[in-house]
């Protein structure tokens, strides 16, 4: 593949290290705002679109990094930041290093050490966003680390969609940011395994889904009646579907019958079942809650919340 035709590499506000669709997407969003920006993606033609926007084109990470105070990756995966960033460890120093690639926490808070180690400030950052909302600047973008950084970028990150502070453990904005998906996908997953109940009887999915999405969008009103209980972790006060009416075991069956995989609400059985072993059937449905944390800390119990 050919390379583009590079614009010369000189003092860039900001080098962006990947241009898939989310990278691409942040990229515009500061040509558009005025930002010089060098970019780097490992297929060079990636960058054609960027350069042809008037972004600057480096031949190698490490190109790329020295051109810019702030660095920001937005790579597939740690192993990818890692990998690249290792190539131009020695250019670090004195810039400012802002993740916003898919990491787990402790990923996040490696990386942070390591960034230190290698005299560099780093800003962890989750997006929540699908490339099309960026430019709009819809969604929101969570961010943990350094707290110095975060408040001297703040005019460069109020290009992207509205930011939230989570503390300086650097682990934070991964944690929340993952826990969302993990509602989000677990949905996803719910409504599939409906739509493959009722395609026995020959429910499209898309009918299924005009149906669906009313009543889940109904149901998220009880999310903030939950988290009270869930806070205040009194699981017996009155108005709550005890979890001896909760059993799921017919929705199990039924998918059985079906001849449908009853995995996703077989686990969400299993969670109700252990509970009402341990003697808690006239307790409320949040209180599976303590089947998930385990003997972790108290939720809540950790500093550094958003500010």
């Amino acid at each position: 593949m050919s390379e583009p035709t590079r614009n010369p590499v000189g003092p860039t506000d900001v080098s962006m290290l990947g241009l898939g669709a989310m990278g691409s997407a942040l990229t515009t969003a500061l040509l558009d705002a005025g930002r010089s920006v060098t970019v780097w993606n490992r297929t060079p033609d990636r960058a054609a679109g960027p350069v042809a926007r008037g972004a600057h084109a480096a031949g190698s990470v490490r190109e790329a990094v020295a051109a810019s105070p702030v660095v920001v990756t937005c790579l597939l995966g740690y192993a990818s930041v890692r990998e690249a960033l290792g190539r131009a460890a020695g250019e670090l120093r004195g810039r400012t290093l802002v993740n916003l690639t898919t990491t787990t926490p402790n990923e996040s808070r490696e990386l942070a050490s390591w960034a230190a180690e290698h005299g560099a400030d780093h800003l962890d950052g989750a997006v929540m966003a699908v490339p099309a909302m960026i430019g709009a600047r819809e969604g929101q973008i969570l961010y943990s680390g350094s707290r110095a950084a975060y408040d001297a970028l703040l005019p460069l990150l109020g290009v992207w969609p509205a930011g939230e502070f989570h503390g300086e453990d650097a682990g934070r904005a991964s944690l929340v940011d993952l826990a969302m998906l993990s509602g989000m996908y677990q949905m996803f997953t719910g409504f599939f395994h409906g739509a493959a109940m009722v395609a026995s009887m020959g429910m499209s999915a898309s009918d299924f889904a005009a149906r669906q999405a009313p009543f889940l969008s109904a149901m998220t009103h009880e999310l903030a009646g939950y988290a009270k209980v869930v806070d205040g972790g009194d699981y017996t006060v009155p108005g709550q579907q005890s979890l001896d009416f909760s059993d799921l075991s017919d929705l199990v069956r039924a998918s059985e019958e079906e001849d449908v995989e009853p995995a996703p609400i077989a686990a969400v059985q299993e969670l109700i079942s252990r509970q009402i072993a341990a003697g808690h059937g006239s307790e409320g449905l949040p209180r599976i809650y303590e089947s998930l944390r385990g003997a972790g800390p108290t939720a809540g119990s950790a500093e550094g919340g958003a500010a």
